[in-house]
């Protein structure tokens, strides 16, 4: 099938925002990033480059940036790159200004709503009810979709004709698309897998040792599976790129946000100093708080998420927390 699309707007000009507009530009006729940063903006527009988020990254003359939301409805697709917890709000500047029902939505984040245990395309569902919804996800660190290196992706839509038109537009020789209608499970898979990487940054923190770090992975894909079974997702996706390749990556990569901060925890820093280090969103700070109440009211043994809670807001140390998790009862492998 070949895409009905000719350009799109992207809602976020963050390193993820930037990247998704560098990916596209050669198959797109114009791309508009859109941001409520003012220097962000100026710094596309003049330089070609994004001056906060993937800096040595130049963009292609076809992309142009904006701090004006209105300006989306010149565009047949729209791209939200935003963290979760702006999903929300910047979804409802699009009902605001009166996006058409007709525009396609893909939601490229990862993440779970505090307050009301929402994935992020049920929360767009919530405030744009008639607009087509998809999901682009899978392990995609933007600091190497951004420099061309190969990556495989996942589109998720309970629409067939869409999943197929956004795996053609995204389809590239180095960015390789796969198609699913588990919504539930691509995004359930990229929101848990967040926290787990907080807790291998802190294993390696800790400098624990390579056969605990694989044991503690081990043990999350099987906890991953059995919360997002529980909450919607078939238990073959979290064998895929959203589920386990997701897992793989944001638990060991440099790039990982989520590492980093964790590793920050486990070498002594409280919470506090290791966001502030990073400078950027790491999603799994505020995951652990709404997949912890999730997990509690479905009863569901999460045995890791508990002690990243309790690590991250409620004052156990991190070496303490990794103690209680290896004194825990043997049980079979697979119960």
């Amino acid at each position: 099938m070949t895409s009905p699309f000719t350009s799109a707007a992207i809602l976020g000009a963050g390193s993820l925002g930037t990247a998704l507009a560098k990916l596209l530009a050669p198959k797109l006729e114009s791309i508009l990033l859109v941001s409520i940063e003012e220097d962000v903006v100026a710094g596309i527009n003049r330089d070609h480059r994004n001056p906060k988020y993937l800096k040595d990254v130049i963009l292609a003359d076809n992309i142009r940036a904006t701090t004006d939301h209105r300006e989306i409805l010149d565009f047949p697709l729209v791209l939200v790159a935003v963290p979760s917890s702006a999903v929300r709000s910047e979804a409802g500047k699009l009902a605001t200004i009166g996006l058409p029902a007709n525009t396609p939505l893909v939601s490229c984040g990862k993440g779970i709503e505090r307050d009301t245990g929402e994935r992020l395309s049920q929360i767009l569902r919530d405030v744009l009810p008639e607009n087509p919804i998809g999901i682009l996800t899978g392990p995609n660190h933007a600091e190497e979709i951004a420099t061309e290196m190969v990556t495989c992706a996942v589109v998720a839509s309970h629409d067939t004709d869409l999943a197929d038109a956004l795996q053609d537009l995204f389809t590239l020789p180095f960015f390789r698309v796969y198609t699913t209608d588990d919504v539930p499970g691509v995004e359930l898979g990229g929101a848990v897998k967040n926290v787990y990487a907080i807790a291998a940054g802190m294993a390696h923190g800790l400098g624990v040792g390579d056969n605990a770090v694989a044991a503690l992975v081990t043990r999350a894909l099987a906890e991953m599976t059995r919360l997002g079974v529980a909450l919607g997702g078939r238990p073959e996706t979290f064998s895929g790129l959203s589920g386990v390749g997701d897992l793989i990556v944001t638990c060991f990569s440099e790039h990982s946000r989520n590492h980093r901060v964790g590793h920050a925890i486990g070498t002594g820093k409280t919470l506090e100093e290791a966001v502030a280090s990073l400078g950027m969103v790491a999603e799994g700070v505020p995951n652990a708080l709404s997949i912890h109440d999730a997990a509690r009211k479905l009863g569901v043994r999460t045995p890791i998420i508990d002690g990243i809670h309790a690590i991250l807001y409620e004052g156990k140390p991190a070496a303490v927390a990794m103690r209680e998790l290896l004194d825990r009862d043997p049980r079979p492998e697979n119960g």
